[in-house]
């Protein structure tokens, strides 16, 4: 008689494997079925008219809100994979779901209006404070050694923030939230980035979540964000599933139901795993294509000349005449390589 032990169940590694195979499973396996659902019901994407010339008959109509099949195939494998009473998986979840409905409504007006303005900016953002400011305080109270933010290439050593990291850590799941929105310009370009950089803090969240890694790398020991790791892995194979239909030419956008809670949820993982500094390496595609709209547009408001050809930066090298594809590839390429620099400093210390 076969005899089938589900002991193994409890293993992280087991469980975050599978993860990755459901959700890449059930992105593929419903991804046609979505776009076909979307295209019925006639939510293409609404072109920005100061945008690319190319972009205007290439991308015009093509379905958008692509991301409620992201978050589709991210919680299916989440209530079927993780112990769904732990305190850190229910805040990841809320933070994802929260700027999700954020993402979808700004999403949904843009659709109704025909129109590339959605919610307004001011609006967005005060939504977007009101989660991130709730969730960092909740984080807060429950354990303060969270306010304790490793320096990289530091041993040993921890900046205490104490309350104000209720701020930092706001600031960064905002962020992370508009930066990964920005940079969504491309096909491929935002989902393909934020898989190699979830895939990242997938490592850093179980080097954190495990007792002997953590103390053998001298990192902060956080116990009960092992079923963080499981959201990371669904987070990750719902990307690759996601970019099957969303590489070049792309069959649909994930919108910002997608862009912005994806980014949030990247700045949560960053901030549970203590690898906040290590943000700006690992996402630096994204913060760069943030710079480069704030510098913009600021350089035009003091001096009313433009930096770049247009923002974000992807953009720029569009009109410069780099083909989107050559783009893309090579930011993934950049992001790949940051990445890999941003987990050897789990052991490179130089002080």
């Amino acid at each position: 008689m076969l005899n089938f032990n589900i002991d193994f169940f409890r293993y992280i590694t087991f469980r975050s494997s599978y993860a990755i195979i459901l959700s890449l499973i059930l992105s593929i396996a419903f991804g046609k079925i979505f776009i076909k659902i979307l295209k019925k019901m006639k939510i293409g994407q609404v072109v920005r008219e100061d945008g690319p010339k190319s972009h205007i008959n290439e991308k015009k109509d093509i379905p958008t809100m692509g991301g409620l099949l992201i978050l589709f195939s991210v919680v299916i494998p989440v209530l079927l994979l993780t112990r769904l009473y732990n305190f850190y998986l229910y805040m990841g979840i809320l933070t994802l779901l929260g700027f999700g409905l954020i993402g979808f409504i700004d999403d949904f007006l843009k659709v109704r209006g025909h129109s590339s303005k959605g919610l307004r900016g001011k609006y967005k953002f005060a939504v977007q404070s009101l989660i991130a400011l709730f969730v960092s305080a909740v984080l807060y109270f429950h354990d303060k050694s969270l306010g304790l933010v490793v320096i990289p290439f530091v041993k040993d050593y921890y900046l205490n923030l104490g309350p104000y990291f209720i701020i930092f850590a706001a600031f960064i799941i905002i962020g992370s939230s508009n930066a990964v929105n920005l940079t969504d310009g491309l096909d491929g370009l935002a989902i393909g980035v934020f898989a190699v950089s979830i895939a990242g803090y997938l490592v850093f969240s179980y080097a954190a979540s495990n007792y002997k890694f953590a103390n053998y790398l001298s990192i902060p020991y956080m116990k009960n964000i092992g079923e963080v790791v499981i959201l990371c892995a669904s987070l990750f194979g719902a990307s690759i599933g996601f970019l099957w239909f969303n590489s070049y030419p792309a069959s649909v956008f994930m919108g910002d139901t997608g862009s912005i809670s994806l980014g949030a949820i990247l700045g949560y993982v960053a901030i549970v795993s203590q690898q906040e500094i290590l943000l700006v390496i690992i996402g630096f595609v994204f913060v760069i294509e943030a710079l480069s709209v704030i510098f913009q547009v600021g350089s035009y408001k003091l001096r009313k000349k433009r930096i770049f050809k247009m923002a974000p930066i992807h953009h720029h090298f569009e009109i410069e005449g780099v083909p989107e594809s050559k783009i893309v590839i090579r930011l993934w390429i950049i992001s790949l390589i940051l990445t890999i620099f941003a987990l050897s400093t789990l052991k490179l210390r130089i002080f």
